[in-house]
């Protein structure tokens, strides 16, 4: 059961992998992360180490014990990480859903879609990265140590950032239209 949010991890990898290529098979190019800003490569480390840290527990890879020691084991919280996790992929693959055909991974400045206002985006402006958050919220929970905390925290901030650069695409991509919405629903929830 431990094991549980962690094999859940691919699944939330696969279903990206499978919109994007959905939407390739369409011509549109789903993944335009660092085209707009080079600086969101400052997060493919973490990412890589954070996955790297996962991997090394699961199959004896080396990595420093200290960094994947737990800080407490209390097995309520698994149920809880399961249900977070699970309950996060439901609500990502919903936001697909939703989103259709303007799922994008990074901004794009070529988008011609409309603004996407129902579904899940009726509850937050940001569903997918609620997911996201939600969904590393379990795995924290499931696995507390020093790496998925900093992995948490470094998402978190990475997260907010992306937010507020899309914002500010949003108001002068759709103007008028994005405001009332911005008036209307919460950034998060």
């Amino acid at each position: 059961m431990k094991y549980i949010p962690i094999l859940e991890l691919p699944v939330l990898i696969i279903m990206v992998i499978i919109r994007s290529a959905m939407l390739s098979r369409r011509g549109i190019k789903a993944i335009v992360f660092g085209v707009t800003d080079k600086s969101d490569f400052i997060m493919l480390p973490v990412i890589l180490c954070f996955f790297y840290a996962i991997l090394s527990v699961f199959f004896a890879l080396p990595f420093p014990a200290v960094l994947t020691k737990l800080f407490f084991e209390i097995n309520i919280l698994n149920i809880f990480a399961i249900v977070t996790c699970t309950v996060s992929l439901i609500w990502f693959g919903i936001t697909l859903k939703t989103f259709g055909k303007s799922f994008r991974v990074g901004i794009d400045k070529n988008t011609n879609g409309n603004l996407i206002t129902n579904g899940t985006f009726s509850i937050s402006r940001n569903p997918i990265y609620i997911s996201f958050l939600a969904f590393f919220t379990g795995i924290f929970t499931a696995y507390p140590n020093i790496v998925t905390l900093i992995f948490l925290l470094l998402l978190a901030m990475t997260v907010h950032r992306q937010i507020l650069r899309e914002e500010v695409f949003l108001k002068i991509h759709y103007g008028k239209q994005y405001d009332e919405y911005y008036g209307k629903v919460r950034r998060y929830l």
